[in-house]
């Protein structure tokens, strides 16, 4: 709490307030229909007591193991599920009691301020999404099989409020907390966290219409399948993260070869990335051009530290080796079966347009589309990074450069959609990197990536 902005805990408090007031009334309205000799309505009945006690545990159960998304920073529960069922079965108050049992998720590493959060806004949701569902029809209770056409319609209107008043409440209280607007959420993780809600939501619906049947154990038959994907899909998060941890070790073996190139393989990666999506790339490709950016320089492996940090020109048989980098690369990561496409952004990224490049001699088209968009983000890191020989070019002089270049030595296409993705996601210049320690060997007086300052390549030893 005491991490939170003024704004954040004025929000948070508010939202426990107002679902304090949603939880009072829920447990007024169930204890009066649940007194002797009460006639019945729309509240929560004594028989309806063991169905919400069932779906709160749950939902419990549910909200303490999220699913991750493939996108950074989203998870989704299958709690969702079990709460919009319990908007048919139990109504709103009894949502609004389901809902709050996330207090007591039992995920690690959740800090209170988060469980109080979680609780009270889905108390909020639940409550919200019940009673819309009740003023356009819905009745509450196990449907009948000749009526459950009629709750579709308001269950419908249920699921289309509880989404969207969730995200509104959780991305204010982020904003609020961090400083992250809305607008600066990734929409395709947006878009990803939206589907699963609506998918749950369906799951949901279908709790509801096998309870007349099963009852309980109709939510186990429909989410078990749920948990059995979960669990598949954490195992593949473990191994994207084994792949990232793998890629990372390579890339620091790199770059402790030279001083002046720390951290060249994450932004190549990350420029790579832009280009990528700017031309409209899909979500595998655009792991694999991730990885390709991450590993580029990985023949510098096979290449003598003396010859990459030689002071002054090299000798035609010292730049030989520098030109077999790529090929070195291709041969080191060859066995890594992950990185598919990535093989030949590895092996052509020196290639060039007009077909004077190596290790081959390709040209145009005949240069595989990894290796022609991390021609142009290699090139880039270079010119607005700090080198021995030089400090850092602003990037509007570094776009220039690239424009310059193009259809010469960098593909129009690929430099065209790289000025683009810089309009809508501003580049972060690397810090400033201070002079290496005396202890340090030198760095090489020029730099085969940078096209302002190509290598000087002097014949004989």
């Amino acid at each position: 709490m005491r991490e939170l902005s003024w704004p954040a805990r004025v929000y948070l408090v508010a939202v426990i307030v107002v679902a304090a007031g949603v939880i009072a009334h829920s447990v007024a309205s169930i204890g009066q229909a649940m007194a002797p000799g009460h006639p019945g309505g729309e509240g929560v009945g004594a028989e309806e007591l063991g169905t919400l006690l069932v779906l709160a545990l749950l939902f419990l159960v549910c909200e303490s193991m999220p699913t991750l998304l493939n996108v950074e920073q989203f998870a989704v529960s299958v709690s969702f599920s079990a709460a919009l069922a319990a908007v048919v079965l139990i109504g709103p108050e009894g949502t609004a009691l389901v809902g709050f049992t996330a207090v007591f998720s039992v995920r690690p590493g959740l800090p209170l301020v988060k469980r109080l959060f979680n609780g009270a806004q889905f108390a909020i949701c639940g409550h919200a999404a019940g009673w819309v569902y009740v003023r356009l029809g819905g009745r509450i209770g196990v449907p009948e099989v000749h009526a459950f056409d009629d709750l579709i319609g308001p269950y419908v209107a249920a699921t289309a409020v509880f989404v969207p008043l969730n995200i509104v409440l959780t991305l204010t209280m982020i904003r609020l907390a961090t400083g992250v607007r809305a607008m600066e959420v990734p929409m395709r993780g947006l878009a990803q966290f939206l589907l699963s809600y609506l998918g749950y939501g369906t799951f949901g619906l279908l709790v509801a219409g096998l309870w007349a049947t099963v009852q309980s154990i109709s939510a186990v038959l429909v989410l078990l399948p749920l948990f059995v994907a979960r669990w598949a899909l954490g195992q593949y998060h473990a191994q994207q993260r084994s792949y990232d941890a793998t890629i990372a070790a390579l890339c620091q073996a790199v770059e402790t070869k030279d001083y002046y190139t720390r951290g060249h393989c994450t932004r190549v990666s990350a420029a790579s990335s832009m280009i990528a999506q700017e031309i409209g790339m899909g979500q595998e490709r655009l792991r694999a051009i991730r990885y390709a950016g991450m590993l580029h320089d990985v023949g510098k492996l096979g290449v003598p530290t003396k010859v990459l940090q030689k002071e002054g020109p090299l000798t035609e048989e010292e730049f030989a080796a520098i030109q077999l980098h790529p090929m070195r690369g291709l041969e080191i990561v060859r066995g890594i079966d992950f990185l598919d496409e990535a093989y030949a952004g590895i092996m052509h990224h020196h290639e060039r347009h007009d077909g004077r490049g190596y290790p081959m001699g390709l040209a145009g088209d005949e240069i595989p589309e990894f290796a022609r968009i991390i021609a142009v983000a290699d090139a880039f890191d270079s010119m607005t990074s700090d080198r021995s020989y030089r400090g850092a070019r602003p990037v509007e002089v570094a776009v220039e450069e690239l424009r310059k270049n193009a259809g010469t030595q960098f593909d129009p296409v690929m430099v065209s959609a790289f000025v683009k993705a810089l309009e809508h996601e501003p580049w972060q210049p690397p810090r400033r990197v201070e002079p290496p320690p005396p202890e340090a060997d030198e760095a090489a007086v020029k730099d085969h990536d940078d096209p302002t300052m190509p290598i000087e390549v002097v014949s004989g030893p």
